[in-house]
């Protein structure tokens, strides 16, 4: 095995070379390079310059961050950057592809940065709850204003190579080959005479203004990154750099930086990070096996669901047949999404050619045997079980052999719609979620004779149309609506029980959640779980108190955001919710004629009966095999629910909290309230009495 960092002399000049596939990731194998080489060419003869560069695409694009888990063993970052900027001649960073995290760091602690037109350079380690740990707080202000380094690390967003040379990151910004420009730049340098420019030794940019800066930035990321603590310890170091020499700053950011990797938050990113590499991993299925080609799609309902899922793959290149059963309905599902590409080119995010080359890719038709050439038919038609078999006995007829028929049901049966087929091991479920074109979450569920090609294509699609696909097997809701069942359940009893929409949703979201769950119902609208409740009638349990308040909205014709009001009322163009008095004392009336119990339930309360309720159903599913690991449930969940990131998912939440809490809370609320709702599932009872975890019980799994 090659070296990972390697140098050769090219006059002059000395050539660092870091060739670590796939990205270059830091590992202590790289910084051990680094420190060889760059100690080595300190002592080194007629060297008057360094250009320090990457094999392969991209510069540097992180650390790895499995040694947040095992400790980074010696020579850490610090020992090395200071070894790079104390370089006796000018280091020239020459930059092409992305510089994340790490790979940011090293290029600050060069001396000069030379950058190809179609680089980028990022801090994204708030998205792994931690904050650049190797000076990236201390050293990135001393080269751009205050305020644009505050933007950098809070979003997170690269910044592309033409901002960066405007800031004072870049020095220059080639369109050519990056590693001849640095070097043709490193012998300007020293024809010039310029000698080292070390970043440490810069006074920071934009300091006027400091306080009332971090003052406002502090009050927006308590609004915005709700609970969390990486934003706060970020603004916190870089406060330092403003407020203390630099060595003084360094240690302040090693104190945050080494408080955060230990903490939960930081914990269940990287949990998710690892979790959402693990979803295409399917036990069972062969490596080997090739997913199927697919050059055109067919998408059968032009409404929004079928408009998004279109979108999402002529994004990507792919061509669209769209049929609908009339011309009225197409013309509106194509105005609509010519509107939504109007919208990204108005942002600035899509050029104008752009938008009419990917609306060419989308062919609207009523015609179904324009669809005899499609590799992939998508079903996106609203969730009724007689008409999404109507529609795949005609698929069936038309569609050519080994082409994938995908229902974008979010309840139904999918061995039912697929038995209505000759073709059953060609079906499968494909779950988007709405609005599809923007929505990361894709849930692919496999049948009962859905062949293993079928799921492997499914994953492949899902990953070229940028979507994360988590495979589920077949049960009423699959994984993310089965889990939201008793979810939304006691959050509507909460409400017979006397607490108001507002603070059912206010707990939920000061919990974390991205919305509550009875805003939630009234954006999508009342009527679509009361409907899908109503087909199940006979499987529901016999309790007039069972989501009753929806029945109730239902009935009053009050569906939500469409009807301007339902839990709240929407009288606003901007659609903001308000507490709906009459709403309020129409759901007490109800209560109080079902001989509702007025608990009143408070936040806390709330909280652990819509949580823990979610979680002790996923425990459900990983029993009845449904999901495949905890993991893919926490993906379901912060990928396509609202479920916040920082938190990890429902499962790896559990474990935090602890199996044994959450079963002595269980059997607490069995007492309590509807014993007949709160029975632990044997295997969180199992779990929780062994002193085991979601996580432990998936390790042995896997083994």
């Amino acid at each position: 095995m090659s070296e990972p960092v390697t140098f050769s002399i090219a006059g002059d000049v000395a050539v660092v070379m870091i060739d670590s596939p796939p990205v270059n990731a830091v590992n202590q194998g790289v910084r051990a390079g680094l420190k060889q080489v760059f100690t080595e060419l300190r002592g080194k003869p007629g060297i008057k310059a360094i250009v320090l560069g990457c094999a392969g695409k991209t510069f540097v694009a992180g650390a790895d961050i499995k040694e947040f888990d095992t400790g980074i063993a010696a020579p850490g970052y610090h020992e090395v950057l200071r070894l790079i900027e104390d370089s006796l001649v000018p280091v020239v960073a020459a930059v092409q592809g992305t510089a994340l995290g790490a790979g940011t760091e090293i290029a600050l602690a060069c001396h000069y940065r030379v950058a190809h037109e179609a680089a980028r350079f990022g801090l994204p380690e708030l998205s792994l709850g931690i904050i650049p740990g190797a000076g990236g707080t201390q050293r990135l202000p001393r080269l751009v204003p205050l305020e644009v380094a505050l933007d950098m690390a809070l979003t997170g967003k690269p910044l592309p190579a033409g901002k960066a040379a405007e800031a004072g990151l870049a020095d220059r910004v080639v369109g050519g080959e990056v590693m001849p420009a640095a070097l043709a730049y490193a012998r300007e340098l020293v024809a010039s005479g310029a000698g080292p420019r070390r970043t440490r030794e810069q006074p920071v940019k934009g300091k006027e203004g400091a306080a009332e800066l971090f003052a406002a930035q502090r009050a927006q990321v308590a609004k915005t990154m709700r609970n969390r603590q990486s934003p706060i310890a970020l603004i916190t170091a870089l406060q330092a750099a403003v407020e203390q020499p630099f060595d003084e700053g360094l240690k302040v950011e090693g104190r945050l930086s080494s408080q955060l990797e230990q903490a939960t938050e930081s914990k269940a990113l990287r949990h998710l990070f690892y979790a959402e590499r693990e979803v295409r991993k399917i036990p069972g299925l062969a490596a080997n096996i090739a997913p199927r080609p697919i050059a055109r799609v067919g998408i059968v309902g032009a409404g929004t669901m079928g408009g998004g899922i279109a979108m999402c793959c002529a994004n990507v290149g792919i061509p669209v047949t769209l049929v609908d059963a009339t011309q009225q309905n197409l013309d509106r599902g194509m105005a609509t999404i010519r509107k939504n590409y109007e919208r990204s080119v108005s942002r600035g995010s899509l050029k104008p050619e752009q938008l009419e080359e990917r609306i060419k890719l989308i062919s609207p038709t009523l015609d179904y045997s324009a669809l005899a050439n499609a590799d992939l038919i998508i079903e996106a038609v609203f969730e009724n079980l007689a008409l999404k078999k109507e529609i795949f006995a005609k698929l069936d007829a038309v569609a050519k052999p080994g082409a994938i028929l995908g229902t974008n049901t979010s309840t139904l049966d999918i061995d039912e719609i697929a038995a209505v087929t000759r073709r059953a091991k060609d079906v499968i479920g494909l779950h988007f979620f709405s609005p599809a074109n923007v929505m990361q979450l894709l849930e692919i569920v496999q049948a009962g004779k859905t062949a293993p090609d079928v799921v492997v294509t499914a994953l492949d699609i899902a990953k070229r149309i940028k979507k994360t696909g988590v495979v589920a097997k077949v049960c009423y809701g699959f994984i993310g609506n089965r889990m939201m069942d008793p979810y939304g359940r006691e959050a509507e009893r909460c409400v017979l029980e006397g607490a108001t929409p507002a603070q059912v949703d206010g707990a939920l979201e000061q919990w974390g959640m991205a919305m509550g769950i009875l805003a939630v119902y009234d954006m999508a609208g009342v009527d679509v779980g009361y409907l899908t409740r109503a087909e199940r009638k006979h499987l529901l349990p016999d309790d007039p108190t069972f989501y009753r308040p929806t029945a109730v909205l239902y009935e009053h014709g009050w569906l939500g955001q469409k009807s301007g009001r339902g839990y709240y009322r929407y009288d606003g163009a901007d659609r903001k919710r308000t507490e709906d008095p009459e709403v309020i004392a129409l759901l007490q009336e109800e209560a109080k004629r079902l001989d509702v119990p007025q608990r009143k339930p408070g936040a806390q309360e709330i909280q652990e009966r819509c949580l823990y309720a979610m979680i002790n159903e996923g425990a459900l599913l990983l029993e009845e095999g449904v999901a495949l690991r905890a993991s893919d449930i926490d993906v379901v969940y912060t990928a396509g629910y609202g479920f916040p990131r920082y938190r990890g998912g429902p499962m790896f939440y559990a474990d935090t909290v602890g199996l044994k809490v959450i079963y002595d809370k269980i059997m607490e609320f069995q007492k309590t309230l509807d014993p007949r709702y709160w029975q632990p599932a044997p295997l969180l009872k199992k779990l929780a009495l062994a002193g085991s975890s979601f996580a432990q019980w998936q390790a042995e799994q896997s083994r």
